[in-house]
Formats: C-alpha cells, structure tokens, sequence
C-alpha cells in the first residue's frame, strides 16, 4: 500500500492511497482516507461491516463497460444484486503533480481480466478557508482506452428506483449517534440542489460534531443520499439513465467538500457558498 498525505493550515487533514492493497471483491481503487476536520475529528469511513466496499471518498462506478468499479455486487435488471466476477481496479498510472496540498494522477481502469478500460485524470487540493473548516476541491476526467465509448451504469439506470448511485462517493464514519443531511429545499436524495449537508457526531464521550457541505460544479448530477442505514452523499452520474461517453468524448466533473468542525452553522454554509 503506497499513501501520500494532504495537508493544510499546519496539519495533515486526509490521507491519500493511491496504491491500495485489497480484495478484488471490493473493486481496488485510490481513495482518502482518514479525512479529519482541523480539530482532529475523522469524518470518513472504510470499509465499514455494513459495507466493506464503501472505502472512505474515492471515485466508485457501479458499472462501466460492464465491469464493476464500486464494488460488491452487481445488479442486474430482473434478478437482483447479484455476486459477479466482474470487479475492476483502478491502478495507477503516472503523477503528473504531487504536492502537500495538490495532487494530479493519470489512473488507468481495468477490467477483470487485466484489459484496460477507461484512462482518468484526477486531481484533488486542500486549503483552509476559517479556524475550524478547510476546503477539498476534487476533480476528474474520464475519457475511453484509444478512443473508445464507455458506457456508465448504475442500478438506478437498471430499474432499482432511488438507487443511481456512482461517482465521487463519500462514506462516513459507522457508529454515529446523531446524523442529519439535507439541502435547500429539504430532502435532497435524487435532486440536483446547488449543495447538501451531510453532519454528525458520535458517542458525546468520543467524537465531535462535524459538518460536510457538497457542493457541484457546472456539471450537477442529482445527489445520492444517505442518513438513516449509513451516512454518505455521492454526486450521481447515471441516476436513472446511462451515461454514454462517445468515443474520443471526455466526461469531467468537479465539485468541493467543505470540512468544518462543530453542527452547522450560518457561518459554515456562508463559507461554503464563498467557495
């Protein structure tokens, strides 16, 4: 397992893996993980018993060209989830900037048999934006193998309502006591709101509260939500529909986390929106 840390405001906030060593079961790709806020306070999860695909934030597509890159199983119109031997792997390829507060990779995605799929270009940075927030910018752009078409699939897409899940995924903490999400307007799973709350906290006597605010880029794909089972919020590429990258296209997304201590606040949400 090869890591690199990202830091800001004097200390390191996440720690990037971008060389994991894992079961294929669980689609082997980069991801961060422990994610702090300033304070110290981890807000990501990996590898939770519930889900033991879930690996923190990382970029996680249920299926691509037919291969599985979330992990776990598959599911398949008609039959249900469903265990495959399908899994794929995202492997690093090249740095093309690493830096204590930016990194830039070139990823290649594998199918399960070792044949390259999909090239991606990812970057992430961190900055501090008050005493007690800090700013995750992510960005990626996915493009087919010599020019090829992928084709973006998801349950969602497949017939299972509310469940177009894939794409930048994040997995909080299990075990928390108290979990809200919300957006704008309230409820914000399937919409496209210019941003949502993910916050919560655990025992009194071990962690404390903290707060996650998504925001999209030009590209706002509906939110996938999740407060009740398991905390998490993934920006959705192929909610209800699959999404077909021509050949020689490029499909690219951008979106912002920002990483506060404490409940929400006026404050945090005054800041976020300034990002």
């Amino acid at each position: 397992m090869s890591s690199v840390n990202l830091t800001c405001a004097g200390r390191v906030v996440a720690r990037y893996v971008w060389d994991p060593d894992l079961p294929p079961a669980v689609s082997p790709r980069p991801y961060l993980h422990p994610v702090t806020t300033l304070a110290g306070t981890t807000v990501t999860g990996f590898m939770p018993a519930d889900h033991q695909h879930h690996l923190g934030a990382s970029v996680a597509i249920p299926v691509l060209n037919q291969a599985n890159f979330w992990g776990g199983r598959t599911y398949v119109a008609g039959q249900g989830s469903m265990r495959l031997d399908n899994h794929g792997r995202q492997q690093h390829a090249q740095w093309l900037h690493r830096s204590g507060d930016r990194l830039v990779q070139e990823i290649c995605w594998v199918g399960r048999d070792g044949a390259p799929l999909a090239r991606e270009v990812r970057s992430l940075s961190v900055r501090a934006v008050g005493d007690t927030s800090w700013l995750l910018r992510v960005g990626y752009a996915l493009s087919g193998i010599d020019g090829r078409a992928l084709v973006i699939d998801s349950p969602g897409a497949r017939g299972r309502a509310g469940a177009g899940y894939g794409g930048f995924f994040w997995r909080a903490p299990a075990g928390l006591t108290q979990v809200r999400a919300y957006g704008a307007a309230g409820d914000p799973h399937g919409s496209r709101e210019p941003w949502v709350v993910l916050t919560g906290s655990g025992p009194e006597s071990e962690s404390a509260a903290w707060t996650l605010v998504f925001r999209t880029g030009a590209h706002a794909d509906p939110w996938f939500v999740r407060a009740s089972d398991y905390a998490g919020v993934c920006s959705a590429i192929a909610w209800d529909r699959p999404v077909t990258v021509a050949a020689g296209g490029v499909l690219t997304r951008r979106l912002s986390v920002l990483v506060a201590d404490g409940p929400p606040t006026d404050r945090i949400l005054t800041e976020a929106d300034a990002q």
